[in-house]
């Protein structure tokens, strides 16, 4: 009498694994699918936030974040340790496969500013996408300064009048 290859073998596929002593595999008789699927990631909107905003810092054309009233408070934030905060000018909202954002940025002068906003568009969302795996279905864009060359930089005058 011929035995069928596949009946009632320890090895082949979809058959449970047997020890030694007969017991079966505690792998193979947990949990429902890969180890990937098991389980839920949530991502906080203040790490979204965070990831847009050094993103968009790295854009050529970017001064700083965030409008006058938010930088001043961030200013005197920055100044308490710990307290610098990537996340000035930068709002998110976060679900569960998708993400929107909102940035406020203040350019330098002479730049082209559809050219900036582009370029942060792109990198805010290269970098969200890869380090998150959230889709990002939109960045708004609000420049709300030009900084001139000629202009003391607010966050540069406050730290140096008294230390």
């Amino acid at each position: 009498m011929t035995e069928s290859p596949q009946q009632n073998r320890p090895d082949s596929p979809g058959a449970p694994s047997r020890g030694d002593d007969g017991r079966q595999n505690q792998l193979t008789k947990r949990g429902g699918g890969a180890p990937a699927t098991r389980g839920r990631t949530t991502i906080a909107d203040g790490v979204v936030e965070k990831i847009a905003g050094m993103a968009a810092r790295d854009v050529v054309g970017v001064h700083t974040m965030g409008s006058g009233l938010s930088r001043t408070f961030g200013a005197v934030r920055d100044r308490v340790p710990g307290g610098k905060s990537v996340t000035r000018g930068v709002k998110a909202e976060v679900g569960e496969s998708q993400t929107a954002l909102d940035l406020e940025i203040v350019v330098d002068y002479g730049v082209a500013i559809s050219e900036v906003a582009r370029d942060v568009r792109e990198n805010v969302i290269a970098a969200v996408e890869r380090m998150t795996g959230l889709e990002v279905v939109e960045v708004n864009i609000a420049v709300s300064d030009v900084k001139l060359p000629d202009e003391d930089d607010d966050e540069d005058e406050s730290e140096s009048r008294v230390q």
